[in-house]
């Protein structure tokens, strides 16, 4: 992978990974229009990702400190709930990544067919969440908190969107858009980072390991950190003002082209 890969791969993942498009699944169909094979590819992605979960941090920075000020108090208040929602929605997900791991893995890197079958998915979720009326809560509940977390576990697929299933599936459970949308950039910090820091341990992210240069990592990271925090701060405004099912049109035609590209390739 050349620095100039890891640029495009970069940017892709930091504009893709909060809008409800698949992050995954579009590092994907680049890796596949620009050669790129090899385990490396899955080093690199979950090297984006931490950079992008490093621009939430950075994003929502003020909601974060405020969470830890209640958090510290050490009482049962709304921050120390919040948290507790967070940790409630990662038991999903972390059950996945400690005994489904290597069965996700496999899904990677051998073409387009799942990635455009994933992509329908979504594009029926975002569609089935923009039609659907359900009542609406005041807050999201600890049930919303696990049935969200259920399909951010879901969403581990390439193609399907994480933050587009978790977003659309709180909707349909009836929580106000803003506030399902910053409870689905929150409750990925802690997995991301963690699966980061695990891979750093295991010198995962080495040149030698990885088969990725330092240069290329660290063009990569920058690349989706910076677009990353745009792409994060348009999603909160998007998500309260705009209309998600824009983006199953979207879904629905990289779809079609994933699965043509996959059958005809």
């Amino acid at each position: 992978m050349t620095w100039l890969d890891a640029l495009w791969l970069g940017l892709i993942q930091g504009l893709t990974e909060y809008l409800p498009v698949s992050s995954s699944g579009h590092l994907e169909i680049a890796n596949t229009l620009l050669g790129i094979k090899g385990s490396d590819n899955l080093v690199f992605a979950v090297l984006v990702h931490a950079a992008t979960v490093c621009s939430t941090l950075v994003v929502l920075r003020k909601e974060i400190a405020g969470l830890f000020c209640g958090l510290f108090r050490f009482r049962w208040n709304d921050e120390t709930q919040y948290v507790a929602k967070i940790l409630l929605s990662m038991i999903p997900v972390g059950i996945v990544g400690v005994f489904f791991k290597d069965t996700v893995e496999s899904f990677f890197g051998n073409g387009l067919l799942v990635v455009g079958i994933m992509l329908l998915v979504t594009a029926l979720l975002l569609t089935f969440a923009y039609r659907a009326k359900p009542r609406k809560k005041d807050s999201i509940s600890y049930r919303d908190a696990f049935v969200i977390g259920l399909a951010q576990a879901c969403a581990v697929l390439p193609g399907l969107s994480r933050s587009g299933t978790t977003i659309a599936t709180g909707l349909l459970l009836g929580d106000k858009k803003e506030q399902v949308a910053r409870f689905s950039f929150l409750m990925v910090i802690i997995p991301i980072l963690g699966e980061a820091f695990l891979d750093l341990v295991g010198g995962e992210f080495s040149p030698a390991e990885s088969g990725l240069s330092v240069t290329a990592m660290l063009v990569g990271f920058l690349a989706a950190f910076v677009s990353g925090c745009a792409a994060c701060k348009w999603m909160l405004k998007l998500v309260q003002n705009g209309r998600l099912v824009w983006f199953a049109l979207y879904c629905a035609l990289m779809a079609v082209f994933c699965i043509v590209h996959a059958l005809t390739a």
